[in-house]
Formats: C-alpha cells, sequence, structure tokens
C-alpha cells in the first residue's frame, strides 16, 4: 500500500457528514469550550470514546480552529494510533484519559484549565475553607450538585418527580479530588489513577494550580458535568470572597 493511499484509509476514520461523529464533536466542542476560556492557549483537550476506537484532540493547537483532520485515533484495545496527523503531536493528556476509560468505562472525557478550578485548587491548598481538607474539594446544599452522577458514569434512571437515579441529591456533599500537579502533563498519570481508585463516587479530578479532568458515560454526559462544575467552581470562590463556608 502506498503512503498516499495509507493516507486516504486513515482519513474515514474522521470524515463524515454526522455533526455528531466524534471527530466533527471534537472540532466543536473545542471551539465552544474556547468561549468559556477552558482551552486558552491550545491548553486542555477533549476524547471520545466510539466503539473501539479512542478520537483524542492533538496537542499544541488552537483548539477553536481545530478540524477532524487534526485528530488522533486510537485502537481502544491495543492502545496503538490507527491514525497520527504527521505535523501534529498527540496529546499529553492521552494517559490521563485512558485512566477514566479503563477504570471508569467512561465515552467521553474533557480536560480544562478553567481559572475557576485553579482558584479552586489554590483555595483549598490554603486551608482558608476547612484547614484538615487541603487536598479535595467539597461542597453541599447547592442545586446544581444534583447535575453530577455518582462516579461520573452512573446510571440515567429516573424515579418518579424526574429525579436520577444515579446523581448525588441535593443534601448530599460533593468532593472532588484534588491532586498535585507536574511538570510534565502525562506524568500526572499515576496520581490521577489514584485518586480515581480512593474515590469511587468522583465524576472528576482537579489538578492543582492547573485544571480539572472530568469524565462521562457519553459526551452529553461529559459536558453536563463539566458546565455544573465550573459552576460550583465559580459559586464557590464567590461564597468564599463573602465569607461564606462551602459546607457548613
Amino acid at each position: 500500500m502506498t503512503e498516499a493511499s495509507q493516507h486516504n484509509e486513515t482519513d474515514e476514520l474522521v470524515r463524515s457528514d454526522d455533526p455528531l461523529h466524534p471527530a466533527n464533536h471534537i472540532s466543536d466542542l473545542c471551539r465552544r469550550f474556547h468561549t468559556l476560556g477552558w482551552v486558552t492557549g491550545t491548553g486542555g483537550g477533549v476524547s471520545i470514546r466510539h466503539g473501539d476506537h479512542i478520537y483524542l484532540a492533538p496537542s499544541g493547537v488552537q483548539k477553536e480552529m481545530m478540524q477532524p483532520t487534526d485528530m488522533f485515533v486510537m485502537d481502544y484495545e491495543t492502545k496503538e494510533y490507527l491514525r497520527r496527523p504527521k505535523v501534529l503531536k498527540p496529546s499529553a493528556c492521552t494517559p490521563l484519559f485512558l485512566a477514566a476509560y479503563t477504570h471508569r468505562n467512561a465515552g467521553c472525557c474533557i480536560h480544562t484549565h478553567s481559572q475557576w478550578a485553579v482558584l479552586i485548587t489554590l483555595i483549598c491548598e490554603s486551608g482558608l475553607q476547612k484547614p484538615s481538607e487541603r487536598n479535595v474539594f467539597s461542597i453541599k446544599e447547592i442545586e446544581q450538585i444534583k447535575g453530577i452522577s455518582r462516579g461520573g458514569s452512573g446510571s440515567d434512571e429516573v424515579a418518579e418527580g424526574g429525579r436520577k437515579l444515579g446523581n448525588l441529591g441535593y443534601h448530599d456533599t460533593m468532593m472532588i479530588p484534588i491532586i498535585e500537579n507536574t511538570a510534565h502533563e502525562e506524568d500526572l498519570k499515576d496520581t490521577l489513577q489514584k485518586a480515581i481508585e480512593e474515590w469511587p463516587e468522583t465524576c472528576a479530578v482537579l489538578v492543582k494550580r492547573h485544571g480539572v479532568y472530568v469524565w462521562g458515560k457519553d459526551v452529553a454526559q461529559a459536558k453536563t458535568q463539566a458546565e455544573s462544575l465550573d459552576y460550583l467552581f465559580q459559586l464557590a470562590v464567590e461564597m468564599h470572597k463573602l465569607g461564606l463556608k462551602w459546607v457548613s
């Protein structure tokens, strides 16, 4: 097979008229997330598991300019790349996305550099909210907590009254673990994986002075939880400025 025919064959993995095809969906999400300040300056990333394939946004690119043909595609079982754009680098987030797929059976993982997420880690690090809990963000009795599923990819079964059985309730305390940052993103894998194992009900892991990783059973759930968490992070920062406690 010639190099040109190999290129055309792998292009079939990322070419589709379906807006929800992973290559198109990731491009669209990155443009949306750029407007929120989540993927500023090429930071952050998105990955979608689609059947036996994992689609990954590349590293070091302007996320709002991304095209479907920029995507890397990996075989889920072998973890080998089926498609590698020559002029781009694989995402340094890849080992962390894989941790969510293998340990939580996630279908989508989102990594943001949200300022609100970073500020939450700084407030927790300072011990100004709860000195005994510097490595976890806890908040309760805020309505938006109900948008968070247990474990991040829990059931969407709906009970009488519209309550999702797999989600946290208003009176539950939402707890998101915080891990230390590293000089190189791929070196976060072991500590993120450990946090996933030690916090079975978390849907996300905060990285100190860096950002947050959020996952869900599919794109819709991961996006919903990323948005809900960012709302809660911002609200918590404002509460802190007013001298209000996140958990009384």
